[in-house]
This record gives C-alpha cells, sequence and structure tokens, in this order.
C-alpha cells in the first residue's frame, strides 16, 4: 500500500512539474528583436542558428508593415522583427527607414511590455567591406531610441576586423559590434568554422533588460553556460526559501511544505533551458532523485520532526537541523537538475537522441557528488 501511495505521489509531483512548467511558459514577457540588414546579408542563417527550432523556417511570419514581417513560434518566447528591401533604390531605403522608425515609434508609445522592442541588430556582410552612408545615419538615428548592436555576418577574412574598427571609428552610439560565422565556410583547403554566435548572445543578454533574460535565454540554443549560470542563480531563492521550511511549527509538515518549492523551482529551471520535457524523461530524472534523497535524508527528517515535539529548544533546535536538511535536498536537486537539462539541451540542440536510462544515471551521479560536497 505504502508503495501504491508513494508511486502516486511522485506522479502527482511530476504532473505538478508538466503544468507548473507550462505556466511560467505562458507567463514569459517574449522578447522582442528588430533584425535589419540587406537580403543575402545572412539573417536568417543567424536566425535559424542562434535560436531554436530553425525559427526563421518553421516560425509564423506575419506582415505588420510593406517592409517588416514579425516571425514568432509557438512555445519560444521571442518575436523576430525581420525587415526586407533596404538594398533596392535610394526611394524605397527612405520608405523602409520611415516604416521601421514609425513603427518602432508607434510601439512604444503604445507602451505594452509584450511587444516592446528590446534591441536591434543590425546586420552588415563584412565581405562588402564597407558601410553606406545611409546605414550610418540610420545606425545612428536607431542607436538614440533603442540599443543597437551591429552584427558583421560571414566574417571571414581579416578585413573583418579592419572594417569592425572602421565602424567603432564612427561614433555611431551603438551597444556593441560582433563579427561572426553563423555557418562553416569551406573552400578549398581552407575552413572557417562557426564564431561569434555565443559572443554576440552574451552581449545581447547583458543589455536586455531584467524582465526578458529568461525568455531570451530560452530561447537561444548557442551559450548553454549562460543558461546553468542562470538557473544557478535563480534557484538560490529557492534554496533560502527551503532552509524556512525547517521552522514549520506542526510536526511532519515539512514535505508537503517543500514540495510546491521544488516543484516551481525545477519548473523554472526548465522554462530557462527551453527544452523538450517529455513526461517519460523527468519520470526519470523525478525516480533517480527521489532514490537518492530518500535513502540519504530520511532518517534526518525524522530526527528533525521527533525535535518539534518538544516545547522551546527543541522546537528550534528540530528547526536548524531540518532547514538545513531540506537545504542541502534543495541544493543537491537544483545542481543535479541543471546538469540533467545541461545534458539534454546540448544533445537536442546537436539533434543527438539520448536515452533517458543515461541521464538518469547522470542525474543519480551527480546528486550524489552535491550531497557528498555538502554534508562534509
Amino acid at each position: 500500500m505504502r508503495e501504491y501511495q508513494g508511486k502516486i505521489t511522485s506522479m502527482n509531483f511530476i504532473n505538478d512539474i508538466l503544468t507548473k512548467t507550462k505556466d511560467e511558459l505562458e507567463k514569459m514577457i517574449p522578447v522582442n528583436i528588430m533584425v535589419i540588414g540587406k537580403t543575402g546579408v545572412g539573417k536568417s542563417t543567424l536566425i535559424n542558428n542562434i535560436f531554436r527550432e530553425q525559427l526563421a523556417e518553421t516560425g509564423i511570419g506575419k506582415p505588420v508593415t510593406r517592409h517588416l514581417r514579425k516571425i514568432s513560434k509557438e512555445g519560444i518566447p521571442i518575436n523576430i522583427y525581420d525587415t526586407r528591401g533596404i538594398e533596392l533604390d535610394e526611394k524605397t531605403q527612405h520608405e523602409v527607414r520611415d516604416e521601421i522608425n514609425n513603427e518602432i515609434d508607434r510601439i512604444n508609445k503604445e507602451n505594452n511590455a509584450k511587444e516592446y522592442i528590446h534591441i536591434i541588430w543590425y546586420c552588415i556582410n563584412a565581405q562588402s567591406n564597407r558601410i553606406e552612408d545611409y546605414e550610418v545615419n540610420w545606425i545612428k538615428e536607431l542607436s538614440r531610441k533603442l540599443p543597437v548592436i551591429v552584427v558583421l555576418t560571414q566574417s571571414i577574412f581579416s578585413q573583418s576586423k579592419e572594417l569592425e574598427k572602421m565602424i567603432d571609428n564612427l561614433n555611431c552610439d551603438i551597444s556593441g559590434i560582433q563579427r561572426i560565422v553563423a555557418e562553416p565556410f569551406e573552400e578549398d583547403n581552407f575552413r572557417i568554422d562557426r564564431f561569434g554566435l555565443k559572443e554576440l548572445v552574451e552581449m545581447t543578454y547583458e543589455i536586455l533588460p531584467e524582465g526578458v533574460k529568461r525568455s531570451f535565454n530560452n530561447a537561444q540554443k548557442v551559450h548553454i553556460q549562460r543558461k546553468v549560470e542562470e538557473a544557478r542563480s535563480w534557484s538560490l531563492g529557492y534554496i533560502t526559501t527551503s532552509f524556512g521550511v525547517g521552522f514549520t511549527p506542526i510536526p511532519f509538515a515539512d514535505a508537503a511544505i517543500l514540495a510546491p518549492i521544488q516543484v516551481g523551482m525545477i519548473a523554472h529551471i526548465t522554462t530557462i533551458f527551453g527544452v523538450k520535457l517529455e513526461k517519460a524523461l523527468l519520470t526519470s530524472i523525478v525516480s533517480s532523485l527521489a532514490g537518492v534523497t530518500g535513502a540519504t535524508f530520511l532518517g534526518r527528517t525524522i530526527v528533525a520532526n521527533l525535535f518539534k515535539l518538544f516545547p522551546g529548544v527543541g522546537t528550534i533546535a528540530g528547526g536548524i537541523i531540518s532547514g538545513s536538511t531540506a537545504s542541502i535536498v534543495t541544493t543537491g536537486l537544483a545542481f543535479s537538475y541543471i546538469e540533467a537539462m545541461r545534458i539534454v539541451a546540448e544533445n537536442e540542440y546537436k539533434g543527438i537522441s539520448v536515452s533517458n536510462e543515461e541521464i538518469q544515471n547522470k542525474v543519480k551521479e551527480e546528486l550524489g557528488k552535491q550531497i557528498k560536497k555538502r554534508l562534509k
């Protein structure tokens, strides 16, 4: 009977995580990025190599103006505003520029957090080895409205560094310049691998408002360590809260209070990584966590709860013991789950299939390390 109840509780825990993860994702304010650049500059290649699920190919592109479309996809908290036509004649260039400036002004006036454009990536093909006067003037104008990063695409040859210096010396008041190669380039015996994408993600992350950083981290796929660091940072709040559970005045109430904290923490971490969390995978992870924590901490939790039965000093002592225990368990849970998400994310973004058993074993190993580390 106890085994059956344990399975029901475990399944409830898993269902709660899945529900909470969905709720967390729906509450996230989307990050909105405008990508400006001539046709053929490599905007779609850039978008597909930085964001999940080949966003430029599989996302839905809705026309906003004649020369601007909005790319979005359900389940990814990001909107990409993609510009078209700026490589055409001078008259069209002015039309495009006016359209986009007016659209930015309109969005700013409406003051809708979900629509507000947070940053602009202005893309220039580094192989052209030049920036036109109208682009310089427009970049200066845009940078007075929003943060602008100049992205030098196809930075294959050394002259891209000279172009970077030249743009830097124009004093356009931009937020940064980043040279990139979004797709590996190979010609004869000459090859250049992807580079600059992680740096662009880091630069963008630092500039974005706090309220949309998690959305951006969810959507990007090239900087896994950035996801890990944010997840660890967020988990500290849950760990601190779990310590207070030890001071619950009702004996044996710890688990009932601690579970929602851990559910919220796992859901929060999952939304940062932006992976496809299937029920079978989550069941494997949770069962491995429950196995280790149950065997290690059951005795301590019972002792702590018994202390609570005594008045005065007993309650305080029990609270400290149980608080420390809850904190250690939650810390181990957080860091081992983050490691599991790191493995899942790295392989998912590379298109590599990893078995649930392999992840389960890795979680057990990591949790054991975390617990031993904190018991020393």
